[in-house]
């Protein structure tokens, strides 16, 4: 960690929290849009337009631009499902930080800071699916600034909520990341996570197989 720090966060973080984990979300808008392009139902789609148009109009360049115009509309759509997790996000939990993680018991949000700067958070909370109520925490909220990545951060905001639910007696960790998100999956999976459900988190999503991934880690018991 060296010149890094994890701590509890405080009332003085509250922007640099809230804008942390609102441009760790939108960062992924890139990444939905690419796995739009890369459906076969979205191949289809484009092929089967581009024909039916040229069939009407015998040209090209209006095919073209007819195709153009229903990616356009693709990315504005992608773009509007991540702002609404956004909105979702600032206006729920993450509205009233202190509230929701600090002032509940078993739950904690923690920063990391590089001198007065904040550059990551991550949070434990109490997991909406029953299945895994009174056993085990939720991860969530974690994000790292880019340019503060490949330091280990990630893994120590991770190791820092395993610990806090270990001392607490509960016997696993979980948490939820979408399909897109490569790398976080990989983090998570070295940590010890293993894939357990995944699901679609609107209607669209099945045509075009987003799922969001479940994740789970068992803790030992302390010795």
């Amino acid at each position: 960690m060296g010149e890094y720090c994890i701590r509890s966060y405080e009332d003085g973080d509250y922007e640099a929290a809230r804008t942390i984990v609102s441009e760790g979300i939108t960062e992924h808008v890139p990444a939905g849009f690419w796995h739009v392009l890369r459906s076969p139902q979205t191949h289809g789609l484009l092929l089967v337009l581009f024909l039916a148009t040229y069939g009407i109009s015998s040209s090209f360049l209006l095919s073209f631009a007819v195709v153009s115009a229903l990616l356009v509309v693709g990315w504005v759509h992608v773009k509007a499902v991540w702002r609404d997790y956004v909105e979702e996000a600032l206006e729920g939990d993450m509205l009233d930080i202190q509230r929701t993680y600090l002032d509940t018991t078993d739950c904690h949000f923690w920063v990391v800071v590089r001198g007065r700067e904040v550059v990551g958070t991550v949070a434990a909370v109490h997991p909406r699916d029953p299945t895994f109520q009174g056993r085990a925490l939720e991860l969530k909220r974690m994000s790292v600034k880019k340019e503060h990545r490949g330091r280990g951060l990630s893994k120590a905001l991770m190791k820092a909520v395993l610990s806090f639910a270990q001392e607490r007696g509960y016997k696993e960790v979980v948490l939820g990341t979408s399909s897109v998100q490569y790398a976080a999956q990989r983090l998570y999976e070295n940590m010890g996570f293993q894939r357990v459900n995944a699901f679609f988190p609107f209607p669209s999503a099945k045509l075009l197989q987003f799922y969001i991934y479940i994740y789970r880690c068992e803790i030992p018991e302390p010795h």
